[in-house]
């Protein structure tokens, strides 16, 4: 089905405001006209109790109406097509459109890439009209033109806080037998309490952490919550029962798991997408890297010192750490940034008609108490009401169950079948360790050069769904641990091969978990924070109990049997994460049938999680045209959004004319 020239304007720039009174000037004549891959304004919520208007270097998905709801979700760009051909030139001069598809816009020719004015692609500041945003695309106070040094040195930070944190999670594993021998404790579950309850803060933290991330700074919110992990260890250390040192676990967990979550939304702040994958795959060396360690660490410290110093090792680099952010760290978030300039010139110009350009001023204000509400139930939304997101959160859930699970079974297998010491032990854990180098430096290889491999080939549009496909043949390999391990260890051959067995694991999770990590990053760059908490619930959720029915399923069982019975779920779940990929959530090839008529033979649709439809040229043919049937669908999804959109804003006039 032929599309026009402005129906490619409008389906390349979906996520461009629309004009209203004083914001036209900035984003039609300034920055509307965004390039595809730094997407448009979406709408959160800020500080000053506004919803506000997404940071721009981002690619942003239409399916936040539905998923978030109307309090949250993003006006379209068709919210206000009766607004004249001002705003359809506005968008017709945008990087995407001419950029994308070259000889199909109408708009001038003078509107070149290379002549583009470098404010078109950021919201700037118009004091003429009242709105403060950024001083021009060079701005130095914006994080993604922070100098080289400052953002790789914030990074380098943050990935060793985020390697402490689950280190201190682990560290206790080979020290159970101490642990439950001082406090006479008999139940193998209830010692190994302690480790699994750490896990569960993980998976409270993010809930209201990253939301108040988004609210107030991430920064502030980052530093606070390193500061309670680490005075919490120390309780953890002095603990004169199990309760209260499970309970101090716990408390350490919330705040440990502030840089897991926050992490991907400050490296978002700070690259751009085609950048991002070298600072994601160095910021995830951390909660790679941390498990694996601890128990090589916790073996030797055990043994030798006591179970209590394993505590005070984790306290003393994590103080180091946050002490080192509170000097060198600033603070990422555009929209706080902007919020904090804004009351700073109010005051200084005593000008209180200012406003910042993320402010929405057609939306009322809102008390915070009822941001911090929204922003709790944010990341609930995103994994409940997101297929894609729930899905591939879920498997990455069983596969970090196993991950705890190995680390409890290790000491019973290398202890009992091999009869090693506490601290030999700990050195089986290197199989992991290795598997980690190797998947890591494949990821970082591959991941930006994939993205920009295909965006190349696409026109030059980049999308999020670009970072998936190849991490399914990471997911294949994380099943062979579970049979080359179990059925090693079970019939007690020479320790190297079980030892040896244990690196695909290390290889399979991490070439899984960082594209889909980084996936979610860049589909909600500004919601990165509550986006990865939604990633982590469900996966910390999973590992604090899978491990605890490890031993009585190994006792049934045996190790080969109960290795094989993980694998075999393992396989399963790699076919369904497939076919999620293949055949998106929201929509069905009938659906789109009964919009467009008959599809194309092989056109494949992915992720439609965000009302789109993608055509993979790189696995099917005539793309070109498959292309034009997803446009189409765009543009009339945003029409029928637009339509539910103002019935429940009860904008009776705007809808009669969009529907007229």
């Amino acid at each position: 089905m032929p599309v026009s020239s402005y129906d490619h304007c409008i389906a390349a720039q979906e996520m461009a405001s629309p004009p209203d009174g004083g914001a036209l000037h900035h984003r039609t004549e300034e920055s509307t006209t965004r390039d595809r891959n730094t997407g448009g304004h979406n709408f959160s919520e800020t500080e000053t109790g506004h919803k506000t208007a997404n940071d721009p270097g981002e690619i942003r998905g239409t399916h936040a109406t539905s998923l978030l709801g109307p309090e949250l979700a993003p006006l379209d760009v068709e919210t206000h097509l009766e607004d004249g051909l001002a705003y359809k030139a506005a968008l017709c001069n945008s990087n995407s459109c001419c950029g994308a598809h070259p000889g199909t816009c109408s708009c001038s020719q003078d509107n070149s890439i290379e002549e583009k004015s470098p404010s078109s692609t950021i919201p700037v500041t118009d004091m003429d009209q009242g709105i403060i945003g950024w001083e021009n695309q060079d701005d130095p106070e914006m994080p993604l033109n922070f100098e080289p040094r400052r953002k790789w040195l914030m990074i380098s930070l943050l990935s060793t806080i985020t390697f402490m944190t689950p280190l201190a999670s682990s560290i206790l594993a080979p020290a159970l037998t101490s642990l439950a021998k001082e406090f006479d404790e008999t139940s193998i579950t209830r010692a190994a309490l302690p480790i699994s309850i750490f896990l569960l803060g993980y998976a409270v933290g993010p809930l209201f952490l990253s939301p108040l991330s988004e609210i107030y700074g991430r920064n502030i919110v980052l530093i606070i919550s390193s500061a309670w992990f680490c005075a919490w260890l120390i309780g953890c250390a002095l603990a004169p029962t199990l309760d209260t040192l499970i309970l101090f676990r716990f408390l350490a967990g919330v705040g440990g798991s502030a840089c897991q979550t926050i992490g991907g939304a400050i490296v978002a702040d700070m690259f751009p997408i085609q950048d991002r994958g070298r600072a994601m795959a160095l910021w995830s060396l951390g909660p790679m890297f941390g498990p694996s360690c601890a128990p090589v660490i916790g073996g030797f410290v055990s043994e030798t010192i006591g179970w209590r110093w394993v505590s005070w090792i984790a306290f003393i680099p994590a103080t180091m750490t946050v002490l080192a952010m509170v000097i060198c760290n600033r603070e990422t978030n555009h929209q706080v940034l902007i919020a904090r300039k804004t009351r700073r010139l109010r005051a200084q110009l005593n000008r209180p008609d200012l406003r910042s350009c993320y402010i929405d001023p057609t939306v009322p204000a809102t008390s915070k108490g009822e941001i911090l509400l929204n922003g709790f139930r944010r990341p609930l939304k995103m994994l409940f009401r997101s297929a894609i997101i729930f899905s591939v959160s879920l498997y990455i859930a069983f596969a970090y169950g196993c991950l705890y699970l190995l680390f409890n079974t290790i000491p019973i297998v290398f202890q009992g079948s091999y009869h090693w010491s506490l601290g030999i032990t700990g050195l089986a854990y290197l199989g992991l360790l290795i598997g980690y180098m190797i998947g890591l430096a494949s990821f970082t290889i591959l991941s930006d050069k994939t993205v920009v491999r295909m965006t190349a080939a696409n026109g030059g549009i980049s999308e999020p769904e670009m970072r998936l496909p190849f991490c399914i043949w990471f997911a294949l390999v994380l099943p062979v641990t579970f049979f080359w391990y179990g059925w090693s260890a079970d019939k007690a051959v020479h320790w190297i091969v079980p030892v040896i067995g244990i690196v695909p694991f290390g290889i399979g999770i991490v070439g899984v978990w960082l594209p889909i990590q980084a996936y979610i990053v860049d589909i909600y760059p500004q919601f990165a924070a509550s986006g990865l908490a939604a990633f982590s619930v469900l996966r910390c959720t999973v590992a604090a109990f899978l491990p605890l029915a490890g031993p009585q399923m190994y006792a049934k069982l045996g190790v080969g049997w109960g290795s094989s019975l993980l694998g075999g779920e393992l396989d399963f779940d790699v076919v369904v994460v497939k076919l999620d990929l293949r055949i998106s959530p929201l929509q069905t090839e009938e659906n789109l049938k009964k919009c467009h008529g008959d599809v194309r033979a092989g056109a494949i649709p992915c992720n439609n999680d965000r009302g789109r439809w993608y055509c993979f040229m790189w696995r099917t043919s005539g793309w070109r045209e498959k292309r034009e049937i997803c446009l189409e669908h765009i543009k009339q999804r945003g029409r029928e959004r637009i339509l539910w959109r103002q019935s429940l804003t009860n904008h009776q006039d705007l809808a009669t004319g969009s529907a007229s």
